[in-house]
């Protein structure tokens, strides 16, 4: 799929601190980045000649949403239809956990109905994408 024709957006529960909410960001980009790195631009160079790595090559959107809408949202990306796009979520299980392996079983332990989305990060088909988060606002 060609780059023009994809999103990418993250969608942050609109309830978090600043803190949290730049930490779950963070966190969604970084693992965003791997799975999808063909979304990352090449290196560049300044006028004086210094290196700057590349970064991701179309806008992402960090919008809101409450807990709700964004389990409702994450729901919605179980669904075969949407088995196309890249999805990262980082939840109140992982926020909590000190390690990863402790994340790990945690997560192993914990039901769908128990756990608390902070944030989501979708990249697909810019119409799928659209469908999910189209009417959500900017995060301000």
């Amino acid at each position: 799929m060609e780059l023009q024709d994809r999103k990418c957006v993250m969608i942050l529960n609109e309830e978090l601190p600043a803190g949290v909410l730049a930490n779950a960001a963070g966190i969604l980009g970084i693992t965003l980045g791997k799975q999808v790195p063909d979304t990352v631009g090449p290196d560049i160079c300044d006028k004086n000649g210094r290196q700057h790595l590349g970064i991701v090559a179309l806008p992402v959107p960090v919008l809101k949403a409450d807990k709700e809408k964004l389990k409702a949202i994450r729901e919605k990306l179980f669904q075969p239809e949407f088995a196309d796009c890249v999805v990262v979520d980082f939840t109140d299980v992982a926020q909590s956990c000190q390690n990863y392996e402790d994340y790990i079983a945690r997560a192993a332990g914990t039901g769908e109905e128990e756990v608390t989305y902070l944030g989501i990060g979708i990249c697909g088909a810019r119409k799928k994408v659209n469908q999910l988060s189209g009417s959500l606002p900017l995060l301000r």
